[in-house]
């Protein structure tokens, strides 16, 4: 339920990056800003390759006391110390991780557009769900999700939930009434701006 004064930001990022030149961008970007959780998001999927990335970026997020979450490996956060999974089918793998993560990691869960995949996310222990794309998106098999969802969420649903997918700077100053975290990963590390310029822009719109 978005009961704090302002909707929170949480980092997703690229799926793709150079190790040393992107830690020091997230760096930067943790230093600045008040940043609630990075969500590690690999396109490989070798497990030295996510494994490298998540012990690299671990060190980043825990020395800023700033939770690390891997998107859908869950051993990978376990064998390395991470906070917890973001699991990109719904309500499926939710209680199997679980029972193979500590009691109190972080499991988050993408619902696409959908209140029961949210509903069904949340009575399976999903500690936050996560409604997207919020546009047209060429890489989305479902429909953007509409305002009446996260506006019904947030008046009916306890669980965090979270804006994330194809966010414009629109769409966040309309949003962030009835939503707890902007998920931003290529609008803040793709954007023709810098990194800390682009999430600025979107802090004005929110706050």
């Amino acid at each position: 339920m978005a009961d704090t004064e302002h909707p929170q930001i949480y980092l997703i990022t690229p799926p793709q990056f150079e190790l040393s030149a992107f830690s020091n961008d997230l760096s930067s970007l943790l230093d600045g800003f008040d940043i609630a959780c990075v969500r590690l998001r690999c396109a490989s999927e070798a497990a030295d390759d996510i494994g490298r990335a998540a012990d690299n970026l671990r060190e980043v997020c825990h020395a800023r006391e700033v939770p690390l979450v891997v998107e859908n490996h869950g051993k990978i956060a376990l064998t390395h110390g991470l906070d917890g999974v973001h699991l990109t089918d719904g309500a499926r793998q939710i209680r199997d991780m679980r029972k193979l993560l500590e009691d109190d990691a972080i499991i988050g869960s993408f619902c696409e557009n959908s209140r029961h995949y949210g509903l069904t996310a949340g009575e399976a222990g999903a500690d936050y769900v996560s409604f997207g794309p919020l546009a047209e998106n060429p890489l989305s098999t479902t429909d953007p999700v509409d305002f009446d969802t996260f506006e019904w969420w947030s008046q009916m649903i306890e669980i965090p939930v979270v804006a994330e997918g194809a966010i414009t700077l629109e769409t966040a100053e309309k949003l962030a009434p009835v939503t707890d975290f902007f998920a931003l990963g290529p609008e803040v590390f793709s954007a023709p701006e810098t990194p800390q310029d682009a999430l600025s822009s979107y802090l004005e719109r929110i706050r």
